[in-house]
């Protein structure tokens, strides 16, 4: 990706998917290296992420909410790991025919989701999902992200993803990059979950081991 300038799938004939979630793929190749790009997007929202797989390195995130605007996406982001060096706040999504889609059906807890809070022993700790500092797991058609960024000050904090399974109470995720830890690439956690309303419990353990049961709520803007 160069300057602000982001290739962009013919998805314009599409739209009417789209609101239901699509991912999409394509590899461009920079220093003698494969990179991956994965692009996760529902009706409002884009999120793009670069990494390699034969080294197992996490490069770049970028994500926020999208207008059409003629034969172009305009993307307001809410994060970009690279904001230190390219200083990018808002991005432009042209046209391309690179982009494969590689969409699975679509599965429970579809969409995007806040972390919430916590539950510690029989109390839950909730946390305002107003405020800059957020952590964000969007769930696309058998693929996720999780993003831990902040608004106010354009820090951002980690990301993983790679694809996941969600049923009879079991949600599974495959790791498939990971901007913290190289070596977390390719493992498999499973976890509990339920649905209560608007939320989504979370329980099992994180990738380091810790045992943890989190709340997240699903994201309505």
């Amino acid at each position: 990706m160069k300057n602000n300038i982001f290739t962009f799938f013919a998805l314009f004939s599409l739209i009417h998917q789209v609101a239901l979630g699509q991912v999409f793929s394509y590899q461009t190749f920079e220093n003698g290296q494969s990179i991956n790009h994965r692009i996760l997007m529902d009706d409002v929202y884009y999120v793009e992420t670069q990494f390699t797989t034969n080294s197992n390195q996490f490069i770049k995130t970028v994500g926020g909410f999208y207008q059409k605007k003629g034969d172009q996406l305009e993307v307001d982001l809410e994060f970009n790991s690279n904001f230190p060096k390219d200083s990018l706040k808002n991005i432009v999504i042209e046209k391309t025919d690179h982009w494969k889609r590689v969409s699975e059906k679509a599965l429970p807890l579809n969409g995007k989701w806040l972390m919430a809070g916590r539950v510690m022993g029989d109390q839950e700790r909730r946390r305002d999902t107003e405020r800059p500092r957020k952590t964000m797991k969007i769930l696309v058609a058998g693929y996720f992200q999780w993003i831990a960024y902040d608004t106010a000050t354009f820090s951002f904090y980690g990301t993983g993803g790679g694809r996941y399974t969600a049923s009879d109470g079991t949600y599974t995720e495959n790791i498939d990059y990971f901007s913290r830890d190289d070596n977390k690439v390719g493992i498999v956690l499973d976890f509990e979950y339920q649905r209560k309303g608007a939320d989504w419990y979370h329980k099992g353990f994180s990738s380091k081991g810790d045992p943890f049961h989190e709340i997240w709520t699903s994201r309505t803007q």
